[in-house]
């Protein structure tokens, strides 16, 4: 008896072992890929920005290698049905590396009136989103932030320009950061013109 709860006690060992070396040659990876994966200072992700819950974040390094859509969006507008569709976007490309990135804003007659828990409840509970969401910030004019000054100015965005439209005007980065393409507020998440886009970047390692 004794004899074969020692074998059974190395048998469990040697698993343990075996399964540790796993989790550390997979962390070790996960490392090596993470430490490979560079932000580009050129990106106009690369200025900071907030989490809705007030944390301070760099997009360009916490999205380094993703291919990320910027939208603006708001709560009580006609388009904030287009949540909806980001969520599922989310929830088909997120494991292959794509990065949905909200954006409140109030500047559009004022359709985002909520705090940020407000925004938070509203969101999770309407429309089920995980994906991300940035603290509630100006797109337009002398109060914008630093991020979408940079994303509309003709300098840093000669391809595509110009003041935010509306809510939910979304911007496409390819996995470098770099901007490949801007869809306006009524073109859907959805839409076979914004999937063909993603699934393209998403494509690119």
């Amino acid at each position: 008896m004794k004899v074969i709860i020692m074998k059974i006690t190395l048998v469990l060992s040697l698993l343990l072992i075996g399964a540790l070396a796993m989790i550390q040659t997979s962390s070790a990876a996960d490392a090596a890929v993470s430490a490979s994966v560079k932000a580009n200072p050129a990106s106009p992700l690369n200025e900071p920005m907030q989490t809705l819950d007030g944390k301070e974040v760099n997009p360009a390094e916490k999205y380094a290698g993703k291919v990320v859509l910027l939208v603006n969006v708001a709560s009580k507008c006609g388009l904030t049905k287009q949540y909806k569709e980001l969520e599922a976007l989310h929830k088909k490309y997120a494991d292959q590396g794509l990065a949905i990135v909200g954006v409140p804003c109030n500047q559009f007659n004022g359709q985002e009136p909520g705090t940020a828990d407000e925004i938070a409840t509203f969101c999770s509970t309407k429309y089920g989103v995980e994906f991300d969401l940035l603290s509630k910030v100006d797109v337009n004019g002398e109060t914008a932030c630093p991020l979408y000054k940079s994303l509309t100015s003709e300098e840093t965005n000669p391809k595509s320009p110009g003041l935010i439209k509306w809510n939910f005007e979304k911007f496409l980065f390819n996995r470098n950061g770099e901007l490949v393409a801007r869809f306006s507020p009524p073109t859907t998440p959805d839409a076979p013109e914004v999937v063909e886009a993603i699934e393209a970047q998403l494509a690119t390692q």
